[in-house]
C-alpha cells in the first residue's frame, strides 16, 4: 500500500508550533502534500525541509512558495524520489505558489491550492481562469498515459451534501454557482472525487471556521480532494478524512493507493 496524504497547513511555521512533525512521524504518509504554506525553504529549518526521523523515514522536499511574502505557497513532502518535479508553468498562478507536481514512476502527483474566489466574487474569474489551466494540465497527464492524483485544497464544497449550511451559502465564495459548475464539469470529464467514493454520509468535513467554535459544532466545509483520473480509480483503496488532527483550520485528508 501507497499512502498519499493532502494538507492545507495555514502556515507550515505555525503548524509546526502546533504538533506538524511529531504528526508526519506518526502518520509517515509516502507522499504528503501541503497548500497555504506561506514560507520560504529558506526560512525554515532542516526539521521542515528534509525532514530526518530515523529508521529509514526520511523525507526529501519540494517547494513552490509564492513571491509575496507569508502568502500561499505549496510543497511536497516524498520518501521516494520523484523523476520530475516542477510548478504549473503558468507564471500568473506560478507567482502565487498555487502548485507543486511530483512524477513517479507510474503515476504523477499534483499539490494544489485553488484560489479563493473572495467576497462578492472579486477573484472569481482568477479562481475560474486557475481552474481551467489546472484541467488542461491534468488532461495533458492523462492524454500522455499517465496515471494522476490531483489533491489539495479546491476551495470548492461541490454539493450541499459538502457543507453544513448549503442553503445561507450559495452567494459565499468556495460555494457560488460558476465554482460548483466547474466541479461539475470536472468530473462530468472522467475525474473521480475519490472520497465520494468510499463514503456517501453528510458532516464529513474538512474545513472549520475559527470562529464561533464552529469544529466543536462541526459546522464545516469539505472542500480538500484527492482527484484521479478514472483509469487510476481501481488502485485507490480508501480515501478518507482524518477530521481528528489539529494544527490549522483544515484537517489533512488522505489517499490509500494498492
Amino acid at each position: 500500500m501507497k499512502t498519499i496524504v493532502s494538507w492545507n497547513v495555514n502556515g507550515i511555521r505555525a503548524a509546526d508550533k502546533k504538533g506538524f512533525s511529531e504528526w508526519l512521524k506518526t502518520e509517515a504518509p509516502d507522499i504528503l502534500c501541503l497548500q497555504e504554506i506561506k514560507a520560504e525553504p529558506g526560512q525554515l529549518p532542516p526539521e521542515l525541509t528534509a525532514p530526518d526521523f530515523g529508521g529509514g523515514l526520511r523525507y526529501r522536499t519540494w517547494w513552490s512558495p509564492a513571491k509575496k511574502k507569508g502568502y500561499s505557497g505549496t510543497a511536497i513532502f516524498a520518501r521516494e524520489e520523484p523523476l520530475d518535479t516542477g510548478p504549473l508553468g503558468v507564471p500568473e498562478f506560478d507567482a502565487e505558489g498555487r502548485v507543486t507536481a511530483a512524477h513517479f514512476d507510474g503515476f504523477s502527483v499534483i499539490s494544489a491550492y485553488f484560489p479563493n474566489s473572495q467576497d462578492g466574487g472579486a477573484r472569481l474569474s482568477y479562481k475560474l481562469e486557475f481552474c481551467a489551466a489546472i484541467r488542461e494540465y491534468c488532461d495533458k497527464l492523462a492524454a500522455g498515459g499517465r496515471n494522476l492524483v490531483l489533491c489539495g485544497d479546491y476551495n470548492i464544497a461541490h454539493k450541499p451534501i459538502d457543507l453544513a449550511n448549503p442553503t445561507g451559502n450559495e452567494k459565499n465564495p468556495g460555494y457560488l454557482p460558476e465554482e460548483r459548475a466547474w466541479m461539475d464539469s470536472f468530473l462530468q470529464a472522467g475525474y473521480v472525487d475519490t472520497f465520494r467514493t468510499f463514503c456517501a454520509e453528510p458532516h464529513r468535513y474538512s474545513w472549520w471556521s475559527y470562529r464561533f467554535h464552529a469544529r466543536e459544532k462541526n459546522i464545516g466545509w469539505r472542500i480538500d480532494y484527492h482527484c484521479v483520473n478514472p483509469g487510476f480509480l481501481p488502485q485507490v483503496a480508501d480515501s478518507r478524512i482524518l477530521h481528528d488532527v489539529y494544527g490549522s483550520d483544515h484537517c489533512p485528508v488522505k489517499l490509500v493507493l494498492r
